[in-house]
């Protein structure tokens, strides 16, 4: 990826057919049935404000270290 591409950035997700159940300050949640979908987004917070400007792949770094940190310390 070159430095001069505009970044894309997830704000608010939306799947057809399916409201979500809360958005929280980075996560929006979608209850599925006897699941719940959890997505993170870029949205940025700091002290309970959600700030203008998102960081593009915040939310792909959020759920990658949530992954890891489930089986990483799975017993």
């Amino acid at each position: 990826m070159s430095f001069g591409a505009a970044m894309r950035v997830v704000r608010e997700t939306k799947f057809a057919g399916i409201s979500p159940a809360a958005r929280g300050k980075v996560r929006d949640i979608y209850d599925i049935g006897d699941k719940l979908l959890i997505v993170a987004t870029d949205r940025l917070s700091a002290f309970d404000v959600i700030l203008p400007t998102p960081i593009p792949d915040k939310g792909r770094v959020l759920t990658q270290l949530s992954l890891f940190g489930s089986t990483c310390c799975a017993t």
